[in-house]
């Protein structure tokens, strides 16, 4: 029998507690606001520091972003800023502006230039006019150069995601100087992992990873040992392609020429990953029919929130008109007036039809968004998504007809009266099989036509939903429109207009004496 746990006991607790604290007594397992706050306001440097050795920034900086100017100004002033730099970049975008306004100016030059000119080029982009102005000043004439240059890159294009803090070298470099002189540039680089190489044109031609450096002889030459097939990209390339250059070949940075094949700067991971989450939210998004936006939910206000959604339910109670349109006359036509019963399958059909739109249109947008295929391979996909669509509408219309049998022989849904006012009038209503008079051929006749009706406008509905679904996410696609901006709202109203016109003419197929 295996050993039974046993509960610790209270010194055990104790000692377990204590070794998630340092020796100030500071928890460090999850730093919180309070005790940031406590040694601030202790002036306990020690115990600071000790938070930034075993806290990551990044949590630090989610306490921090609750504290006051002067509480952060005290971190930056006793932090050193190689933690610091990490730190300030974590931090949201209004506590970053309260602090540029709040620091002097001595100490606004120490945070500006201990920073990567990539993530304070993001910094400043966000910022007001004056605030912005104050951070130019502030950074040193080769870094405001540098920032000034990637601020004139179009927002959302490789150019304004690239950093200028990288290692290049000319390809008849010995791999000991190489070595020699990352050791002198390394500790200002973004990556130090892939060392981009130049000719003495000073064309970009290549890369070497430091663990080649590392294992090759010193008197080689990078021409020798670089790899010359890389991929890079233009600096107007749009950040998407980039997110997937980076997914396709695992790659640690990537270059970024300019139109003379010339390296003007570097993409590294971590922007690629963040670049990956920023678009895949605005897909999410838009599918939802949402407007993006990139700040964090806790950090929108009521009001912000409320406007990302409003246009959007504006738009699509517009387009629900011709919903509206089409299913008012649709009711005044015989056949519904004459069998009631059938108004009540409409939510029901629409819904179907919409959700089987809506998962192949899901599945289009992400394939697209990943690059697994283009508008010109629409007769392939299409020709796939039919098929599947054969299938899954036999599926769902198999099941539509059995459901619908249950629901009427369970008085889920009454028949009623059929054919009010004219001469083939039946009444059904209260027939159920716990009341016991459902089972006569005239109740099982017209459950079974119902049934019927419903499970062909059901295949013929999903099997339509699933081709709207493909064609419009690729023909959005094909017109450099996003696929998730346009699918979902034109999905929603084409295929509710569709499936009640099918529906319509099904029941005409099935009750012919009731058309007008």
């Amino acid at each position: 029998m295996p050993e039974e746990e046993k509960e610790p006991l209270p010194e055990e607790e104790a000692e377990l507690e204590e070794e998630t604290k340092d020796e100030s007594g500071i928890d460090v397992e999850k730093t919180s606001l309070e005790e940031l706050r406590e040694v601030i306001a202790k002036k306990d440097r020690q115990g600071l520091l000790s938070i930034f050795e075993r806290v990551p920034t990044i949590d630090i900086a989610e306490a921090a972003d609750d504290l006051e100017p002067t509480e952060l100004i005290y971190i930056f002033r006793n932090v050193e800023s190689s933690w610091t730099a990490d730190f300030f970049d974590d931090l949201t975008q209004d506590t970053k502006e309260r602090l540029v306004q709040a620091m002097t100016d001595k100490d606004l030059v120490k945070l500006i230039n201990s920073q990567a000119t990539d993530d304070i080029v993001d910094t400043v982009g966000d910022m007001p006019a004056n605030l912005a102005s104050r951070v130019l000043k502030a950074a040193d004439k080769e870094m405001r150069a540098d920032i000034n240059a990637l601020l004139k890159y179009k927002d959302g294009t490789a150019g304004a995601l690239m950093t200028t803090d990288y290692i290049e070298l000319i390809g008849s470099l010995s791999v000991e100087a190489a070595m020699k002189a990352i050791r002198e540039r390394g500790k200002d680089a973004e990556t130090i992992y892939t060392i981009f190489v130049r000719n003495r044109q000073r064309e970009f031609v290549g890369t070497v990873d430091l663990d080649d450096l590392i294992f090759a002889d010193p008197q080689d030459k990078l021409d020798d040992i670089m790899n010359s097939d890389v991929v890079s990209v233009q600096a107007t390339t749009d950040q998407e392609e980039v997110g997937q250059i980076f997914r396709r070949y695992d790659l640690n940075a990537l270059a970024v020429l300019n139109d003379d094949d010339r390296l003007v700067g570097v993409i590294t991971i971590d922007d690629a990953v963040d670049v990956m989450t920023e678009e895949s939210s605005e897909d999410m998004a838009r599918m939802s029919n949402m407007e993006p936006t990139e700040k964090p939910y806790l950090e929108l206000s009521p009001w912000e929130n409320a406007m990302k959604c409003i246009p959007w339910i504006m738009a699509l109670l517009v387009l629900g008109t011709f919903t509206t349109m089409v299913l008012n006359r649709l009711e005044s036509k015989a056949i519904f007036t004459n069998l009631p019963i059938l108004i009540a399958f409409v939510p029901m059909l629409m819904d179907t039809g919409g959700n089987a739109g809506g998962q192949t249109t899901g599945l289009m947008i992400r394939s697209l968004a990943l690059k697994e295929f283009s508008p010109k391979d629409i007769h392939r996909v299409l020709w796939r998504e039919f098929r599947s669509a054969l299938v899954v509408a036999a599926a769902i219309a198999s099941f539509s007809f059995f459901w619908l049998l249950i629901e009427q022989y369970t008085g889920i849904v009454e028949l009623g009266v059929l054919g009010e006012g004219t001469g083939s009038r039946v009444d059904l209503s209260g027939m159920n099989i716990w009341k016991g008079n459902c089972w006569n051929w005239e109740f099982g006749y017209h459950a079974l036509i119902n049934a019927g009706l419903i499970g062909v406008t059901m295949f013929a509905a999903v099997t339509v939903a699933k081709l709207v679904g493909t064609l419009l996410p690729i023909g959005a696609a094909a017109i450099k429109k996003d696929p998730a901006l346009l699918s979902q709202p034109l999905l929603t109203t084409v295929m509710d207009v569709t499936t009640l016109m099918i529906y319509w003419a099904v029941a005409m197929a099935f009750f012919p004496q009731f058309a007008s």
